[in-house]
């Protein structure tokens, strides 16, 4: 096509596409379904999830410290439980999400059985589908794989609830390998790398397994496999507000099978905004650890983020990765929970002084906010600050650290679509309203 015929299609397309802001206010079009003082349009109940990050007092927005609850119980106590307890706890997350109520022993027994006999691909899934099609985006694979699964299931259009729950302890027992095989078959074909398939041990839980499949040698300490455990369960739920949640409301409201739900929330979660901020997170520690001579210098890290904000460095965007949430203000509990962990991993594995440099940011940056946008406005490290980290530490490729996210939130989008099925049965139709002015036909001579 003629390059300046493109030019000026694309002018075209532009000015056919710009809405005057203001004409957002006249109709008050809640943009990004969000309130004038930062909280969601409320557009529905659940059971599921709870996020909650302040309080309102006549309008106003009052920060409290950050609270996590999955069907009612906070995520500390979940963590605090089955860590005393010497369990891994996604399986049991697993079950309480889904079913709604905590797994006595044989149930939790029986969720771990499940999974793990669930685990396998179909014959020849592997090979025809992973490996002869590789792609240069895991999360791209992710949802071509689960799309394809479809056609081997044998009720696929069936949106009872019990046939949903088969499929979705499915898609969570095969996620993982899903998302390890597509990063191997891409790291083989793109990177040069070694192509080896490991098959799941079924006496591994989830975490175990990833670790198992992904490493070549197989080989992963307990408290790898433990971290990696804790990052699934804080990652499963958030919940029905945030955009692949809701993505899984929305498509599963008109009636549609499980695996398109499925792959549509990948897609979701695949934006940048969405689920790779622990990656711009290690891109700007990166960053700064090639730009501050001294880690123990407040002075030069307090320098540093300043001219982030200021965009004179990293990425030129102004933004401190890791930092500022949509609900929490105070504190993000998955992030107060994931960072004492962290710290044992970083002890062992020799890396105390880049969690050291970690501890300091996440002290300094709220005050660089405080003195370049001249607000009170507490501002706090998210789970992205610190999971960026753990990965690093787990040496996890950084292409994997989105599809980790999915291999946890399937837990939430499954347990999100089983509600919306049960009790919402009217297909989401929200409104649009057409600011374009009415125009007259020309015949195509008269242009």
């Amino acid at each position: 096509m003629d390059t300046n015929l493109i030019k000026e299609l694309r002018k075209n397309v532009k000015k056919n596409s710009v809405i005057p802001s203001r004409l957002y206010d006249e109709y008050n079009v809640k943009r990004g379904l969000r309130n004038e003082n930062g909280t969601g349009v409320l557009v529905g109940l659940t059971r599921v999830g709870d996020v909650h990050g302040y309080v309102l007092d006549e309008g106003e927005k009052i920060p409290v410290d950050g609270r996590l609850r999955y069907r009612g119980v906070s995520i500390k106590e979940l963590t605090d439980g089955f860590q005393k307890n010497k369990m891994y706890g996604f399986e049991e997350v697993c079950f309480f999400l889904l079913f709604g109520d905590l797994p006595n022993k044989e149930q939790y027994d029986m969720m771990c059985r499940e999974i793990s006999e669930q685990r396998e691909l179909p014959e020849g899934f592997v090979e025809e589908m992973i490996l002869k099609f590789p792609s240069r985006d895991i999360m791209n694979k992710l949802a071509r794989s689960v799309l394809v699964l479809y056609s081997f299931d044998d009720n696929p259009d069936d949106v009872s609830i019990e046939n949903v729950i088969n499929q979705s302890i499915r898609l969570i027992a095969q996620m993982p390998l899903l998302a390890a095989y597509g990063y191997i078959a891409h790291d083989h074909y793109h990177c040069g790398g070694n192509l080896f398939i490991n098959r799941p041990d079924p006496s591994l839980s989830c975490a175990e397994n990833f670790l198992h499949v992904l490493r070549k040698n197989s080989k992963y300490t307990k408290l790898e496999a433990e971290l990696l455990d804790l990052c699934l369960v804080l990652h499963a739920e958030h919940g029905g507000g945030n955009n692949s949640s809701f993505t899984t409301h929305v498509v599963s409201s008109s009636g549609t099978d499980t695996y398109s739900a499925v792959a549509a929330s990948i897609g979701s979660l695949k934006g940048p905004k969405h689920g790779g901020a622990n990656i711009r997170v290690m891109e700007m520690m990166e960053d700064l650890m090639e730009n501050v001579n001294d880690y123990y210098s407040d002075e030069q890290i307090e320098d540093y983020l300043t001219r982030v904000m200021k965009k004179e460095a990293h990425d030129k965007s102004g933004l401190i990765y890791g930092f500022g949430h949509a609900v929490y203000t105070l504190s993000d509990p998955r992030a107060v929970i994931l960072k004492e962990k962290a710290r044992e991993l970083a002890e062992e594995s020799g890396n105390g002084e880049i969690f050291q440099l970690y501890d300091r940011v996440e002290k300094i940056a709220p005050e660089v906010f405080k003195k370049i946008k001249g607000s009170d406005k507490p501002v706090s490290a998210n789970v992205d600050f610190y999971s960026g980290l753990v990965y690093k530490m787990l040496r996890i490729p950084k292409d994997l650290y989105t599809p980790i996210f999915a291999m946890a939130r399937i837990v939430g989008w499954s347990a999100h679509r089983i509600e919306e099925l049960i009790f919402k049965p009217r297909i989401m139709r929200p409104a649009y309203k057409n600011v374009c002015m009415p125009k007259e036909y020309i015949k195509i001579e008269d242009r």
